[in-house]
């Protein structure tokens, strides 16, 4: 009886640990429109990407950006929607929109038979997949994404360790940043980014926090003029907001986005303009608003420095 007992906690115990697991964190994707090959296609390209961003938008390992969002952003820029997506290109529209993968392709045939070939392409490692679907008719567009969306969800779940880059180890980061600013004259930094997250009260600027870290650390002396008369030789400030995208079983999801100025205090001078989105998921909101502020921020701290060792080297 005692070893029955045993064996039941035992059981409960296993499943009470499975049921806490965390889950696979979410990979953000953008769908963007295809291109047309002929006037017959013509709309058809954005029409089926609006289709698949439907169709895929229900997979839990998910976050699709939103296509309002994706043609302001990338129009910004003088990206498109559509068009061919090169390495380069790609990695930008992942650092505007904060997608880890771009879903896009090409629509072409005759009257008698079609072809949507789709490209699934890393933002961050420039990998790239590809799926096609064959179809009868341009009338049956809706049966051509349903075909395509698992196809392309199959792809994104069994290549993700290629689609996505390796996790840079923080003091890996610190280490090559170090490097990169050694033996240079550095210049006096202050760091200021207010931030607001949307219907969500959070403490603290997360990205602003993180910039400061990460600088003090590779050796730039950082000043805090709400408790310094010391005045900095550059001025990194900007606005930086999160909001919740979605979610996903017990995973909340959220997106942020931080702009960010970079400007010599003795002459005004603009030395950067610059912004970053990032995504992160938690159990809990804020928790998951605070995860995507900072992971934007690691990423600008990257731009940053080699532009405060130039100013410092102009000083």
């Amino acid at each position: 009886m005692k070893h029955l007992f045993a064996t039941l906690i035992l059981i409960a115990v296993s499943m009470a640990a499975g049921a806490q697991s965390p889950s696979p964190q979410p990979l953000t994707a953008a769908v963007l429109d295809f291109g047309v090959q002929g006037k017959d296609f013509e709309k058809k390209g954005a029409d089926i990407a609006v289709l698949l961003n439907a169709k895929l938008s229900s997979s839990p390992n998910l976050v699709l950006v939103e296509r309002q969002e994706l043609d302001k952003v990338l129009g910004e820029q003088e990206l498109g929607l559509s068009g061919t997506v090169t390495p380069d290109t790609a990695a930008k529209i992942g650092q505007l929109t904060g997608a880890n993968i771009l879903i896009t392709g090409r629509l072409f045939g005759n009257e008698s038979k079609f072809f949507a070939v789709a490209k699934i392409i890393s933002t961050e490692t420039g990998r790239v997949y590809g799926e096609t679907v064959t179809f009868s008719s341009l009338d049956a567009l809706d049966t051509a994404a349903n075909e395509l969306a698992p196809k392309i969800q199959t792809i994104i779940d069994k290549r993700a360790d290629t689609l996505l880059a390796k996790i840079e180890d923080p003091a890996a980061r610190i280490d090559r940043l170090k490097a990169l600013v050694a033996g240079k004259k550095l210049p006096t930094v202050s760091v200021h980014i207010a931030e607001q997250h949307i219907n969500h009260a959070l403490i603290d600027p997360a990205a602003q926090t993180e910039i400061q870290n990460i600088l003090q650390k590779v050796g730039f002396e950082v000043i805090d003029p709400s408790t310094s008369s010391k005045k900095p030789d550059v001025a990194i400030t900007g606005e930086a907001i999160s909001e919740m995208a979605g979610r996903h079983g017990n995973l909340i999801s959220c997106r942020s986005r931080v702009e960010i100025k970079i400007t010599q205090t003795s002459d005004g001078k603009l030395l950067l303009s610059d912004r970053q989105t990032g995504v992160s998921s938690d159990i809990a909101e804020s928790v998951a608003g605070k995860a995507s502020l900072e992971n934007a921020a690691v990423k600008l701290v990257d731009r940053i420095v080699p532009v405060l060792v130039k100013a410092g080297a102009g000083n």
